[in-house]
């Protein structure tokens, strides 16, 4: 939201904001700019990471006992259930997702993922 209400205001957009203003969308002038990619993370039940890349979408499961753990990779164009897992079948993509996801997560010790107990 903050790129738009700078942009509408005239002001300039604070360096390390990862939003995109969506002036253009609003005001019906221009190119609407898109995100590359979407992540997000959630802390609860050990930590979980997801990323969507156009019809791809990538989740990495107990992220706080494992980083760098395995990556789940769905075709949602094929698949908008996820249920069928086709990391095996596409290596490249889930490895290049979860790249993504290591170099878009930022460490908070305000908001660590919690570790599971075994």
């Amino acid at each position: 939201m903050l790129p738009t209400f700078t942009e509408l205001a005239g002001a300039q957009t604070p360096a390390r904001i990862d939003g995109v203003s969506f002036v253009a969308s609003l005001t019906g002038k221009g190119t609407q700019k898109k995100h590359d990619y979407l992540y997000w993370e959630f802390h609860e039940n050990g930590g979980r990471q997801a990323i969507r890349q156009g019809d791809w979408k990538a989740i990495r499961l107990q992220v706080a006992n494992n980083p760098t753990g395995p990556v789940e990779l769905y075709d949602l164009s094929k698949d908008p259930a996820e249920s069928n897992n086709v990391a095996a079948k596409n290596p490249e993509k889930a490895e290049q997702l979860g790249r993504l996801m290591n170099e878009s997560h930022i460490e908070s010790p305000l908001f660590p993922f919690i570790r599971l107990r075994e």
